[in-house]
C-alpha cells in the first residue's frame, strides 16, 4: 500500500471514530492547492534540462501551511499529496497553528553540482514565490534539500516580496535559523520515547535500541539515547550496518563516519546485514529512513516491544496489523518525529518578533510540546478505546475538523 492510500485509511478510520459528518470528511480529504510547474535551467555545460516540481498546500484552517521540500527523484503527485496531508494532522497534534503542505523537485541531487542546485531552486521559487509567504505557507528543508537550499528560497523569495526571514524554516543560524534546529526532530524522537517509556514505567536508560538510518535523525537519537545511558545495540545507513551487544560507542561512530563516510570497519562493532537490523534483538526499534520499511514479510519477526517511527510512514498497515498482534506498541510518526516541525514553528515566531532564543529555551519548550501532545493522545486513546496511531490520528482530525467548522464551515 502506497503512502497515500495508507494515510487516507487511516484519516477515514480516524474520521469514523469521531463519527464526523461526510460532507466535512470529504472537505478534509481534499487538498487546499496542488501547483505542478516546469522548471528549465541551464546546466554548467551550457545544455538546458527541465524538471518537475510540486507543492500539495493540503490545508489551512489553522494557520499558515507548513512542510517541507524534498529533491529526489522519486517525487511525484502522490507522494507529495500524501507527506501533505501528514503535516496537516502532524502540526495539529504538537498544537502548534498551522497547517499542512508539501512539496518537491523530482531530480537526483547528487547529479547537480551547487550552481545547478542553486539555479534549480531559484527557478521553483520563482513560479512559487506568490502561492508561498509568512503567513501562507511556510517552506522547510526534507529529503535531498538543506539549510544551503532554504538560504537560496529566502533570498529569491525577498527579490519580490522584500526581506523576509520567517518565509522558509530550516536556516542557517546566520540568516535567522534558530538554535536546536538541526537536532530537533533527533531530539523530539527522544522526548517522544521517554514519555512512551515513562507510561510503561521505564526509562531510556538500560534499555536497548536499533536504529535505522543514520542521517540527521537517526545520528541526533543515537548521541542522545547514549547520553542518556541506553544501549544502541545496532545502527544501519546506506553504507551498511553495525552491532555490538553491549552497546556501541555512538560518540566514536560518529567521529567514524565522518572521517570516512561510512559506517563500515569501525573497530568498535560488528558488521552486520542491513536487512537484518529491523528484527535485530532490542527493546526499542527507531526507524529514521525511507517509509514502508516494515512490512507483512518482516513484520512478523520484529524482536522489538516498542517501536519510535522517527520516518514518515515506515509501518505498512498490514504490518501495523501484524505488530499490534505480537503486542508491539508502536508510536505512530505523526507525533514521533514532530519535533522538526515544532522547533520550525519556534523559529518561525523568532523571525517574526525579531528577537532569538537561546538554545536552552529551545530545547525546554520544545520538551514541553513533545509531552503535552503525548498527554493528549494518551486522552484520545483512552475516550475512543484505540491504540496510539488512532489516538494520534483522531487527535488532529478533530482540531482541524473544529478549526474548520468554527471558521464557518456549512454543512
Amino acid at each position: 500500500m502506497n503512502a497515500l492510500a495508507a494515510t487516507n485509511r487511516n484519516f477515514r478510520q480516524a474520521a469514523r471514530i469521531l463519527g464526523l459528518d461526510s460532507k466535512i470528511e470529504k472537505s478534509l480529504l481534499i487538498p487546499f492547492r496542488e501547483i505542478k510547474v516546469e522548471c528549465t535551467i541551464p546546466k554548467d555545460d551550457g545544455t538546458l534540462v527541465s524538471y518537475v516540481g510540486f507543492r500539495v498546500q493540503h490545508d489551512n484552517s489553522r494557520g499558515p501551511m507548513k512542510g517541507g521540500i524534498r529533491y529526489h527523484p522519486e517525487v511525484d503527485p502522490d507522494e507529495v499529496n500524501a507527506l501533505a496531508q501528514l503535516m496537516t494532522w502532524k502540526t495539529a497534534v504538537a498544537d502548534i497553528p498551522y497547517g499542512g503542505a508539501k512539496g518537491g523537485i523530482g531530480c537526483t541531487p547528487k547529479d547537480l553540482s551547487r550552481s545547478e542546485l542553486e539555479r534549480l531552486t531559484r527557478v521553483f521559487t520563482q513560479k512559487i514565490h506568490d502561492l508561498i509567504g509568512v503567513n501562507t505557507d511556510v517552506p522547510a528543508p526534507d529529503m535531498g534539500t538543506n539549510a544551503q537550499t532554504m538560504a537560496w528560497i529566502l533570498d529569491e523569495y525577498s527579490k519580490f516580496h522584500g526581506h523576509s526571514p520567517a518565509v522558509v524554516t530550516g536556516k542557517p543560524i546566520d540568516l535567522g535559523g534558530s538554535l536546536g534546529r538541526e537536532a530537533a526532530t533527533g531530539r523530539g524522537v527522544v522526548y517522544a520515547t521517554e514519555a512512551l517509556l515513562a507510561e510503561h514505567g521505564k526509562s531510556v536508560k538500560g534499555l536497548t535500541f536499533a536504529i535505522q538510518g543514520f542521517g540527521n535523525v537517526g545520528s541526533w537519537a543515537a548521541r542522545l539515547i547514549h547520553e542518556r545511558g541506553g544501549k544502541v545495540v545496532a545502527v544501519s545507513d546506506i553504507t551498511g550496518a553495525v552491532k555490538n551487544r553491549n552497546g556501541i560507542d555512538i560518540p566514536a561512530l560518529l567521529q567514524h563516519k565522518e572521517a570516512t563516510g561510512k559506517l563500515a570497519d569501525f573497530s568498535g562493532a560488528d558488521a552486520m546485514d542491513s536487512n537484518d537490523l529491523l528484527t535485530h534483538e532490542c527493546d526499542v526499534l527507531i526507524p529514521c529512513a525511507l517509509g514502508g520499511v516494515l512490512n507483512r514479510e518482516n513484520a512478523g519477526d520484529v524482536r522489538a516491544k516498542f517501536i519510535i517511527e522517527a520516518a514518515n510512514h515506515p509501518t505498512d498497515p498490514e504490518a501495523d496489523e501484524i505488530l499490534s498482534k505480537k503486542g508491539v506498541t508502536i508510536l505512530p510518526d505523526i507525533y514521533a518525529n514532530a519535533g522538526g516541525v515544532t522547533v520550525s514553528y519556534f523559529e518561525w515566531v523568532q523571525n517574526i518578533q525579531g528577537f532569538m532564543w537561546e538554545e536552552e529555551k529551545v530545547n525546554q519548550e520544545l520538551k514541553r510540546y513533545m509531552t503535552k501532545a503525548f498527554n493528549n493522545i494518551k486522552g484520545m486513546c483512552q475516550s475512543h478505546d484505540c491504540n496510539l496511531r488512532m489516538g494520534a490520528f483522531t487527535l488532529g482530525v478533530n482540531r482541524v475538523a473544529r478549526a474548520t467548522q468554527l471558521r464557518g464551515w456549512e454543512a
